[in-house]
Formats: structure tokens, sequence, C-alpha cells
């Protein structure tokens, strides 16, 4: 027992900076080394004002440092330091300063909404200390108190009994042209394992089984392989040395140097590994040049694979995808593509990651993800207490899928996770609420609800310890966390579990899931994801138009793999919350898209293309920069004149040029554009559209047989005419000669008496 008490008076005194040091100017393209800060401040975010002025804030409480986080029986006081600033608009007097506490909390239900809002920390409350007379606009002032943990005046707290308290760090003051108020405080909860003085208590018979799953995550940043482009460089500064996967890479070190290491696994995202490992062989940043993180990169990976070989590794959904929101959509191998990143973990740090598990964002999932994770081969799932609400117990559940299948699920912990998150209260403390999102103050709740569990519930449960995915606790921070959960198995109120074991053990509950309300606000949105199932079929159609030339070729599959990964980017669990960062990765990987498509493209000729007949064929020049073949089809526009014949398709050699010859029919004569465009097989674009100019001299078949009946008609018209003139000229001559006759014998008499006078004559002599 002594030597718990001593490791955990040791563990808890803590050196804490009031923040980061700058930057240092690189040195030949790499980060500078410099040392790792321990903590940074414990801020009031939000403060509190006067009555009636809302708006108006007065004072920022800055807590720097807090001892002991832990008080054991060779403790009899509490120290804070840290300093107060005057973020008003008017000068303050008469700053004051105090430790207030509440009433023990003895029972789980009390602690865990203690974590969910302040709890009550007037109980007792010691007498003010004046730590400022008076501060001036933006002035700020350090102060440091320390207060008695026992005593029976208003010095002290008044602690006389183990267990876990709520402590408040109070501030008073008089702003000018205002009443006394408290301008600003800060809440949190302070483990009590032994009274000063008093006796240790006894490790139980039945110690708390821990687990400690420790994930190693990054948002995506990966643009582009061959060559490698990021996003930005920040992770440059996160794996270097003081950086956030450093300090969490250096604490999860510490964890193995000790009998808590049998119980800790490390939850690797794979394409974290992917970008770092593309990183340590060069890489540039998007619109800044060349990277500064290679070298960062390479003893980062290099530590990780030395320090994961032989250990427990659990690998992530690549990208850390929102398996839930996949699901929704009907994703159904982008979901598969996200377990596959296993595959990954093995080739990058040589080590066999834990098989058919995952370990969902938030860690919650609805039955519809679970039945498609179990089809594709999942057998074991790692989710939040949240996840099977209502169920008994914090050991591993039985979930029952579609097909009768099965799977084994390790419930986290949710009140020590809750506290690592930092849930935002919903009750502010007088106007003031607790610091959240990770803050150093989440660690200290943190700690309390594990020394909750281990030293007096004594009930032998499980204790499954997960950090949030992405961590960004200070790594004062974490190693305080580290080095309680330490102590408390050395001291033997805990046993470190592996995760394996829990896995293998048997369910002994058959749970039924319950996903969260706020779990599905957060999720990534609905119209971002049918943008992304549009996206992966026009992928899937182009791979269907590709194919491999020869051995030596690349592979279809492996030339959309980068836009695959994209569209995986873009549903990534970093992204719930924040559509418009979601957004942003479809962005990019609809421009990695376009890019690829792009490469297969028309030629256009410099001059006009002549055509010698009606029904000549247009030679194009088509372009196929990629190392596949592409079977395309050659679409024109509705253009007047030009009608073009069945499209056939063509075969493009891989990296090469192909003479296609476009069989149209010219329907007039002329020099006019001609629109062309390209399309797969499945009719997916490829390419911008291309503009021809086209000049033909001759007539189509439709134009001469038009030419030909207008021919005839016109014959048949002149012939008509001819015949037409030629009867009128005759009948104009009968009239000419009928009309001299008779200006010849007006009357008609002389000619009709000559002949008539001969006739009887004639007659008569015969």
């Amino acid at each position: 027992m002594k030597r718990l008490l001593a490791a955990v008076a040791a563990a808890v005194v803590v050196i804490v900076t009031s923040g980061a040091p700058a930057h240092a100017a690189p040195q030949d393209g790499r980060l500078p080394v410099r040392p790792a800060p321990a903590t940074q401040v414990w801020a009031t975010r939000a403060l509190s004002s006067q009555p009636g002025q809302q708006s108006q804030v007065y004072l920022r409480l800055d807590v720097e440092e807090l001892t002991p986080r832990v008080v054991t029986a060779g403790t009899d006081r509490i120290t804070i330091r840290g300093k107060v600033v005057n973020v008003g608009d008017r000068f303050i007097e008469d700053i004051e300063l105090r430790l207030e506490r509440g009433r023990v909390l003895t029972d789980e239900e009390q602690v865990r909404q203690a974590l969910r809002e302040p709890a009550d920390a007037e109980f007792v409350q010691p007498a003010f200390t004046r730590i400022a007379d008076r501060l001036e606009q933006d002035e700020s002032k350090p102060f440091e108190l320390s207060v008695p943990l026992r005593g029976g005046d208003r010095t002290s707290l008044q602690i006389d009994e183990p267990g876990i308290y709520p402590i408040l760090a109070n501030i008073n003051g008089t702003p000018d042209f205002g009443g006394r108020a408290r301008l600003a405080a800060l809440s949190t909860l302070l483990p009590v394992v032994a009274v000063p003085g008093g006796e240790a208590p006894a490790p139980p018979a039945d110690p708390a089984k821990v687990t400690l799953l420790w994930p190693l995550a990054d948002r995506p940043r990966l643009v582009g392989v061959n060559p490698t482009v990021l996003t930005d460089d920040e992770l440059a500064s996160s794996i270097a040395m003081g950086g956030r996967l450093w300090g969490l890479l250096k604490a999860y070190e510490s964890a193995l140097d000790s009998r808590l290491g049998a119980g800790v696994c490390l939850a690797v995202d794979p394409d974290l590994l992917r970008t770092v490992a593309a990183m340590a062989e060069g890489y540039q940043v998007r619109g800044q040049g060349a990277g500064r993180g290679e070298g960062e990169a390479e003893l980062w990976l290099a530590q990780l694979k030395l320090l994961a070989g032989g250990r427990c590794v659990v690998a992530l959904p690549d990208a850390s995808a929102d398996l839930v929101a996949v699901s929704r959509a009907r994703l159904t191998d982008l979901g598969a593509l996200a377990l596959d990143g296993a595959e990954v973990i093995r080739e990058v740090l040589e080590v066999q990651p834990t098989e058919g598990l995952t370990w969902p964002e938030d860690g919650v999932l609805d039955q519809q993800t679970l039945d498609d994770l179990t089809a594709g081969g999942v057998t074991s799932l790692v989710v939040d207490q949240s996840a099977v609400a209502g169920t008994p117990g914090t050991g591993p559940v039985r979930l029952d899928a579609a097909g009768g299948r099965a799977v084994t699920a390790v419930r986290v912990d949710g009140m020590v996770s809750d506290a690592l998150q930092g849930a935002a209260p919903t009750r502010p403390v007088a106007g003031v609420t607790t610091p959240t999102e990770n803050r150093p103050v989440s660690v200290q709740n943190a700690l309390a609800a594990l020394t909750f569990r281990a030293a007096f519930q004594s009930t032998g449960q499980h204790v499954v310890v997960a950090p949030p995915r992405r961590w960004n606790a200070p790594t004062g921070e974490v190693n305080t966390l580290l080095q309680s959960a330490k102590s408390l198995v050395d001291g033997g109120f805990a046993t470190p579990v592996a995760l394996g074991s829990l896995l293998a053990a048997p369910a002994g509950v058959t749970a039924a899931l319950s996903y969260p309300v706020e779990a599905g606000a957060r999720e990534v949105p609905p119209a971002v994801t049918a943008e992304v199932a549009d996206a992966w079929t026009r992928v899937g159609r182009l791979v269907d138009s590709m194919s491999q030339p020869d051995a030596d070729g690349a592979e279809p599959v492996d030339l959309v793999a980068p836009l695959r990964l994209g569209l995986l980017h873009a549903v990534s669990g970093a992204w719930r919350g924040n559509e418009s960062g979601a957004r942003a990765a479809l962005g990019i990987a609809r421009e990695q898209s376009d890019a690829l498509v792009g490469q297969v493209t028309v030629t256009e000729p410099n001059s006009p293309i002549l055509l010698g007949s009606g029904d000549s064929p247009i030679p194009l020049s088509v372009k196929n920069g990629l190392d596949v073949r592409v079977t395309v089809r050659v679409l024109i526009e509705d253009t007047p004149g030009i009608v073009a014949k069945d499209a056939q398709e063509y075969t493009l050699p891989a990296r090469g040029d192909r003479l296609v010859p476009l069989q149209v029919e010219v329907l007039r004569s002329g020099r006019f554009p001609v629109h062309i465009r390209l399309v797969t097989t499945s009719g997916v674009e490829l390419g911008e559209r291309a503009r021809l100019e086209v000049s033909s001299s001759v007539y189509g078949t439709i134009t001469v047989v038009i030419t030909g009946l207008a021919g005839a008609a016109l014959v048949l018209l002149s012939a008509r005419r001819i015949h037409r003139r030629v009867r009128a000229a005759k009948q104009a001559a009968a009239q000419v000669v009928a009309q001299a006759a008779e200006d010849t014998h007006p009357d008609g008499a002389g000619a009709g008496a000559g002949t008539g006078a001969g006739t009887p004559e004639r007659s008569s002599a015969s």
C-alpha cells in the first residue's frame, strides 16, 4: 500500500507551463528539436458577467497548476497556481480567490452526474484570499493559493473521508460601475484516496480489470501520391518532438514499461500510417511547396514500428470512416474498402492486427451497419456503453446480426470515456462553463472517474479506457493519467487485462443496439454521401472501360485506387458534425477524378479539316495519357449540316495516340464547326470537349437527290413551256390566215358565187 501512495504522490506532481514555446525556424528543412510542454493552461472559456449585462465579460481565470491531483494520506494541502486576466472594458478592484468544495460523491450516479454538469461545490467555502487590488484593462496578475485539506476553521476544505469531491476555483471582484460579483470560476473533481494523516484503504480482493485502448489517428490530409501531396503541413508538427502524435507515442511507450502494459492495445488509423510513410519519402504541401517533416516522419514511423512489434494492435476503419453514414448511403463497396486497412498496418508496421475487429467512430452504430459489417467479415467490435444502453454490467456483450451471425462487443467504460471527451455541461456554474473539448481539466475528471472505479467500487468490473479518437490533451496531462493508472495497478486496485482475453471470453449478455439521437445528428450528412455515391459509381464505370496492356502494365484498379481513397476521405469520421470539412475532402476527390479522365482527350488540329466527299470520315487524333488501355466512343453534338453515323468503339493504347475515323454524312457545303466529346462505353465523359473546323465543297447523297429532282422538274417545266409556246404560235398563225381571208372578201359573196355557178353546169352536162 505504501508503494501505491508513493507512486500516486509522484504521479500527480506535474510541471506545468502556461503555454507552448514559439516554433523556431526550420534548420535544413527539418523541424527544430524542442522540449515537450508539460501541459497547457486550464482556462475559463465562457465568462460570467454582471446581472443584466450578459454580453459583458470581465476576467479570465488561467489555472496553470493544481497539486496534488490525487489526495493521499501523505498530503495535507492543495495548491493552485495561475493568473487572472482583465479581458473587460474597465478596471476591476478587490479581486479575491477561494477554493470551494461540494459534498463527497459516494455512488456512480453522483459521479456521472458531476461529469455531465458541474456539481454544487459550495458546501464548504473557506475565506477569500486577496490576489490583486486592481487590474486595468488587459492587465494580468499571477497568483498562488494553498489551502489545508483538513481543519475545523474557515481556512480549510474540511475533507474528513475518502471519496470524489467537486471543487471550484471562484474569483470575485468589483468592476468599475458595478457591484461585487463572481467574475470567473473553474470546476473539476478531486479524488481523495485517503484523508491526510489517516489510513489508506486496503486493495480489494477482486480488483478492477483495466484495458487501455490507445488511439493514433488524424484527420485525412493526403491529396495524392506520386508525387505525395498533402493539404497542409500540420501533421509535420504533430509527429515532431512536442507535437500531439509525438506525445501520444511517447506516452504509449511509457505505458509499456510497466505492469499496465499487459492491458494496453494500440488502435491505429491506416490512413495516418499511409500518410506518414509517404511523407518519409518526401512530399509537397498543396500551394506551399516542399513539406518540412520528412525526417520527423521517418523517425516517428521507425519508433512506432519498434514499439508495436509483438504487441496488440487494432486497425481502425481506414480514414476513420463514418461507417454508419456509409451504410445508410448503401455504399457497400466503400464500406468494404474502409475495413481493408489491416493490410496497410501489416505492410508498414510489419505486425498482424487483431483480425475481424473494428472500432466505429464514437463507438456507436445502428443495426443496419452491424449487419453490413458482419457480412464483410467483422466478428468483434469495440463500442461505447451508450451503444447498448440499458444493458447491465461492464463486460463484453453479444450482438446478433442478420443471417444468424453474432459478434462480441467490448464496451468502453462510459464514465471514464465521457470525462475524457470533456462533455459540455448543461448547467453553467453561475454563468461560467467548464472547459470542454479535450481541455486539460477533462483529464483530471477522467482520473477521478478511474480512481472511483478502482479504489471505491471494488466489484472487479471491466474498465476499458479509450481516449477520444483524435485526442488532443497536452503531454503532461496524458502522462498524469497514465501514471495514475500505473499506480492503481501497482497498488493492487486494478489488474491489466489484454483485449484479446476480453474477446476470447464468452459474452455473458446478449444486448440490443441503441443508436443515440445525438450521434445521428453528427453523421456525415446524407447530401454529402449521396454525392460520394455518384462519384463512386463514376469511378466504377471508368474501370469497366479500362484494360491492362500487358503483364508489366498498370492494373486499372491500382490506377483508380487514389480516387477511391479520396472518396473515403470525404466520409471520414473526422467530419462528423463538420459538413464543410467533408465537402472540402469531396472537392479534392473530384479534382483527382477530373485530372484522371482529363488524360484521355481529342487533339485538336491546327487547320480546318477538308472533306473530299459527302461521306468522307473526319480523321481524329485521340490521345490516351493513362497507363492502361481505354475503350472510348466518339460522339458529335448536334450540328446543322452534318449527321453522325452509329458511334463505334475504339480501344486506345496505353500512353499512346490513335487516329480515329469518325463516320459522318455532310448535308451541305461550306465551313462550319463540329463539337466532339469522348465517353467511355458506360457513358463517363473523358477529357474536355473538342471543337473542330470542317470545310466541305461537295454534296452529300441527299443533296444530290434533291438537286436531281430539282433539275428534272426544271426540264419538265421548260418542255411544258415550249409546248405551250408552239401551240400558241400555231393558233396565232391560223388566226392570221383566217383574218387575211376575211379581209379579201369582206361579205363572202365572190368566192361563194363562182363555185356555186360551176357546179350546176357540170351537173346538167351529165
